[in-house]
């Protein structure tokens, strides 16, 4: 069964900035991951990259900024009261994750003060080109339920 629209993929992955180290694998915690493609749940040019392949294909997708976080957009920073950090030891350059009103955002640390931080809001990846290797665990179809909610459920997946 082929990689398409409103199919459920599970699948490993190893991403590294063009040229660079690996920065992140599926393989650490053993687990795929699981995605439901044509919904938004990956980036753009990874999704792109899979369609048409099956279960058992591994492969390297190089997907250019613009099509994995975006580019990096300058005065995206913000100042944040520093309670909002709790007892973290702070330090600019470290990327934290913040809860927002819109859910979990990764932030890079600017600058810390007595009671604010600065942080920058652009996502930690973007303005980086991004190469993958990808194996494809498994390719089915997905449930009318898994379509409505628009993510996987499952194994994997999102639990309700």
């Amino acid at each position: 069964m082929k990689i398409e629209k409103d199919r459920v993929v599970r699948f490993h992955y190893t991403v590294a900035e063009t040229g660079g180290e690996p920065v992140e694998s599926s393989k650490d915690n053993g687990q795929p991951l699981a995605v439901l493609i044509g919904h938004g749940n990956i980036i753009p040019g990874l999704e792109k990259a899979m369609e048409g392949h099956e279960a058992g294909d591994a492969f390297k997708a190089d997907v250019a900024a613009a099509d994995a976080y975006g580019e990096k957009r300058d005065g995206l920073t913000q100042r944040i009261p520093k309670k909002h950090f709790g007892n973290a030891r702070l330090a600019a350059g470290q990327q934290v994750v913040l809860n927002t009103q819109f859910g979990p955002r990764a932030v890079t640390i600017q600058k810390v003060g007595h009671s604010v931080v600065d942080v920058d809001l652009n996502h930690p990846m973007a303005g980086k080109d991004l190469t993958f290797d990808v194996e494809i665990v498994e390719v089915r179809e997905a449930q009318q339920e898994e379509i409505d909610h628009g993510h996987v459920h499952g194994d994997g997946g999102h639990q309700h």
